[in-house]
């Protein structure tokens, strides 16, 4: 995920200098080996890693290896590198391509039309971004009607030359030999105009005026809005902005995104832009050369150039480059947001009874299995309007023990604190209560894949059941929604939808392939991202399982109609099978090492059963002996790890997440007040705690720490438990202000 701003520029928002970009230069085209040593010379320079690093992962992808599987199983030949390493590749790698795919574009459209010279075609070459390029392009390219063409076609180009160059002549005099009626020219003014034009579209296509006026933009700046006229009451949440000035290079991206966001719903006008004099004078620099007449017609050419040409091109591309970084910022934080709700501790198989709550329309309830089948649904009235207290009471006692209900799980909506209040006045012994992140639980319910899960139920049944399968598994659940709708981005709505919803797959993939697949229990939502597999495939998988009953081992997937080698080689690490008649078949271990592992038992006299769990093998074995072109030490001690606690789940162990019982709204609380809560969201400006109050609090990063926090995600995580303190109320807005400084985190 890049911006087309040139990387010098980039390099301003994180080094705070400027740097001649890099000219990258390589034949485009040729074969697929000079491609990928072209291309890997460039990224390990970026990421400071060994080109050979690069080249092999450059060369895996291309063989059509996924990135878990390439991080998790070829870490010889990356050196180790992890998944986000492995996707910056991957994408700079589709960025060089899309580079080069323009320049030979750009080169066939030259050649074409006689234009191309040996110096421009080495020029075209070596471009080093898309920006470099186009500026070397613009020139050529084919353009439509403007007011230099049309100066042109009236015979101007010769007297732009004259007035460029700074000749010594009375600029008036000499213009006299451009008037021609027949040409449309009808007096000194119009050939002196005409000719303005056509300077004005030269210094606009002058790649050296190009790069100094970028410069300029970028150092110097200003992000201003302003509030439209009679926008005030009807923006009222952009009020902040209503006049606001902040140096561009300097804008928070999350400051950037809600300004822009205000722009595109007509409440503020916003601009990019420096000071137009420091503009003026550089470009005054290049061109002027005298002060005589010419001088001034050319001064007043440039400042034409500027205001017309120049300036909204550089203001387009600065608004561009500032989004794109916003982008990639905020992307970057839902991503690591989505991760720790994904990896957050399942609950794991048991018998659970899940509520979603309200006041109105009742709490609905449902019973679910083991695995998570359905098997009861109801509604109860335990609140006001009806108060049916004891009724429901009643209900859950009786479905507490017809189902042997193991663990509750109550929604944390409306009503959420109330129902687990009356849940705990029925003191259920030995039961789990927790309550439960319902967001996008509505969304899940009208879906598509909770319609085809639960076709004869309504939306609320499926909601609930949604509700308490989160507690069961998590990353199961949420694997069927949206990464958008879980409600844990910064501005999500704003970015790029693309880039955001690569960025979501490619964390939902890495978290799902991290903890592992039983594929005789997961749905084909969850076993579409598994490495190799994607929906056809997984559809595939479940209507084999279906009609042919449980996988009993792993070499049986061969067996799935489409699922080939290549695939198999890809996903078989990742999925477990439980009782299978090989005990590898339910560990990391891929069948690629099966042989490796029969060895091991082989020189230590025991049967592989008796390795699986086995401790201190890595102090017991000679590790060089099992070493060979295809293992190295990562390889192995991988193997001698996964044996020694085979299929190992990553996440934490499950804890109960507690609020006050005394706090049940906002307005229970009081300033200096020390609570207890749960990080729901983390953003770059700060971090939003549940407290059990039916609104969350925010920490500002101000609030987080007394020693200097480079990012909240720094300090914090999604799902850990705080202790804060209430530093400020505001029940009109519904604010809460909280503060971490001097509390202890666990």
């Amino acid at each position: 995920m890049f911006s087309c701003f040139p990387q010098a520029c980039l390099d301003i928002y994180d080094n705070d200098r400027i740097r001649e970009p890099e000219n990258l230069k390589g034949c485009i085209g040729g074969d697929l080996g000079k491609m990928i040593e072209r291309y890997s010379n460039i990224i390990s320079k970026e990421l400071q890693i060994k080109r050979e690093q690069v080249s092999n992962t450059i060369a895996m992808l291309k063989d059509g290896c996924t990135v878990p599987f390439i991080a998790r199983y070829r870490k010889e030949q990356t050196g180790s590198l992890d998944e986000q390493s492995i996707i910056h590749i991957r994408d700079r790698t589709a960025e060089l391509q899309e580079l080069d795919k323009r320049k030979e574009g750009i080169l066939s459209s030259l050649s074409r039309r006689e234009l191309l010279t040996k110096e421009l075609e080495t020029a075209v070459m070596g471009a080093s971004s898309m920006t470099l390029l186009e500026d070397l392009y613009m020139p050529f390219r084919e353009k439509k009607r403007t007011k230099a063409s049309i100066a042109r076609e009236k015979g101007l180009e010769r007297l732009a030359s004259i007035i460029l160059e700074q000749e010594e002549i009375d600029p008036e005099k000499r213009s006299l030999d451009f008037v021609d009626p027949e040409r449309s020219v009808h007096s000194i003014q119009e050939a002196l105009e005409g000719a303005s034009h056509i300077i004005a579209e030269w210094i606009n296509e002058n790649r050296l005026a190009r790069n100094r006026i970028r410069k300029v933009f970028v150092l110097r700046s200003q992000c201003t809005s302003k509030v439209l006229e009679g926008k005030e009451e009807e923006g009222i949440k952009f009020r902040d902005y209503f006049s606001f000035s902040q140096p561009a290079r300097s804008c928070p991206p999350h400051r950037l995104l809600a300004i822009l966001r205000g722009e595109r719903e007509g409440i503020l006008s916003v601009n990019f832009q420096p000071r137009k004099e420091d503009c003026l004078r550089e470009l005054e620099k290049i061109f002027i050369k005298g002060s005589g007449k010419t001088s001034e017609l050319l001064r007043t050419a440039i400042a034409d150039s500027y205001q017309r040409l120049l300036a909204p091109a550089m203001e387009r591309e600065l608004r561009n480059a500032l989004k794109a970084k916003a982008d990639r910022q905020s992307i970057s934080v839902f991503c690591k947001n989505l991760r720790e709700i994904l990896m957050e501790p399942p609950l794991g198989n048991r018998r659970i009874l899940a509520l979603d709550p309200g006041f109105r329309t009742g709490c609905k309830l449902v019973c679910l299995g083991e695995q998570g089948g359905l098997i009861h649904s109801d509604t109860i009235y335990p609140h006001p309007p009806r108060n049916q207290t004891q009724e429901a009471a009643s209900k859950i006692l009786k479905l507490v023990k017809e189902h042997q209900i193991q663990a509750i799980a109550v929604g944390n909506g409306t009503a959420g604190r109330e129902t687990m209040d009356f849940i705990l006045s029925l003191d259920l012994e030995g039961i789990i209560l927790t309550m439960v992140n319902e967001s996008g639980a509505s969304i899940y319910s009208a879906s598509d894949v909770a319609r085809e899960e639960f076709p004869e139920e309504d939306i609320t049944v499926r909601g609930t059941v949604s509700i308490g399968r989160r507690l069961m598994d998590p990353l199961a659940e949420l694997v069927k929604l949206d990464p958008k709708s879980i409600g844990v981005g910064q501005y999500q709505h704003d970015v790029d939808q693309k880039m955001l919803k690569k960025g979501l797959d490619d964390i939902v993939e890495e978290c799902v392939n991290r903890v592992g697949v039983d594929v005789n229990t997961a749905s084909k939502h969850l076993l579409s991202y598994v490495s190799g597999l994607g929906t056809s495939l997984a559809e595939n998988v479940v209507a084999y399982r279906r009609e042919k009953g449980a996988f009993r081992k792993r070499r049986e997937l061969m067996k799935v109609p489409r699922l080939g080698p290549k695939a198999f080689q890809q996903c078989a690490g990742f999925l477990r099978i439980s009782n299978s008649e090989d005990p590898l078949d339910n560990t990391a271990v891929h069948p690629d090492s099966y042989p490796l592992v029969q060895n091991i038992a082989g020189d230590l006299g025991c049967s592989v059963i008796d390795l699986v769990g086995k401790t201190g093998l890595e102090k017991s074995l000679s590790l060089d002996r099992y070493l060979s072109g295809s293992t190295g030490l990562p390889t192995l001690r991988d193997i001698l790890h996964e044996l020694e606690k085979p299929g190992r789940d990553p996440r934490k162990t499950f804890e109960i997440p507690s609020f006050r019982k005394d706090l049940k709204d906002m307005e229970d609380l009081q300033t200096g007040m020390t609570v207890p809560g749960i990080v729901t969201n983390i953003t770059d400006f700060g971090a939003f705690v549940d407290l059990g109050v039916h609104q969350d609090g925010l920490i500002h990063i101000s609030h987080m720490s007394s020693k200097f926090l480079r990012h909240p995600s720094d300090l914090l995580s999604v799902g850990q438990h705080v202790e804060v303190v209430v530093t400020e109320l505001d029940l009109q807005r519904r604010r809460i202000s909280l503060s971490l400084k001097e509390r202890k985190t666990r």
